[in-house]
């Protein structure tokens, strides 16, 4: 059930989260005494709620599709719990690095939050989506295109970074193909 509930939160709309961030972290509201409010703490903490079901259900799904039978070979072997429980984990640690990079992904192109938690402040809580839609509501399209390819750039970098790392891990363990 909560792994359900946490895939169900995968879905939500980066507004809406955007807001209820907004009412809790403004001054009347119930963590207002925190001065986050148009802050990049407050942005960093907004991003890390909506980044968490992603990670959590992946991760789970990743942990859940694990060979039970390494499990029990670790038993046998004299491992403890949480030995095992290392092994599964080493099994699974790169279903686990995709987890966090989905959700790096997620946070760094979103836009809700950062816009009404952040304010959008120049200098301050600017982001790159951020300004990104501020160009073009101004018509300035250029800039626009020239943040979204910055943005861009910095995703495909990180991601095939990522990319390159595995494959040359497979390539070093070929018993693994």
């Amino acid at each position: 059930m909560i792994k359900g509930i946490f895939t169900s939160l995968i879905a939500m709309p980066t507004t809406a989260l955007g807001l209820l961030c907004y009412l809790f972290m403004s001054h009347s509201g119930e963590f207002g005494f925190l001065h986050l409010l148009y802050t990049l703490n407050g942005i960093a903490i907004g991003q890390s709620i909506l980044v968490t079901p992603l990670i959590v259900s992946f991760t789970a799904s990743a942990l859940g599709a694990a060979d039970t039978q390494l499990r029990d070979l670790a038993k046998t072997l004299g491992a403890s719990n949480f030995r095992s429980n290392l092994a599964i984990m080493r099994e699974t640690v790169w279903s686990m690095v995709l987890a966090v990079s989905a959700a790096f992904n997620r946070g760094f192109g979103e836009l809700g939050v950062a816009m009404l938690v952040g304010g959008n402040l120049l200098g301050e809580t600017r982001v790159l989506t951020t300004s990104i839609a501020l160009e073009t509501n101004m018509g300035e399209f250029g800039f626009a295109m020239a943040y979204a390819i910055i943005l861009m750039a910095i995703v495909l970098t990180i991601n095939l970074s990522i990319n390159l790392v595995e494959r040359l891990r497979q390539e070093k363990m070929p018993w693994k193909k």
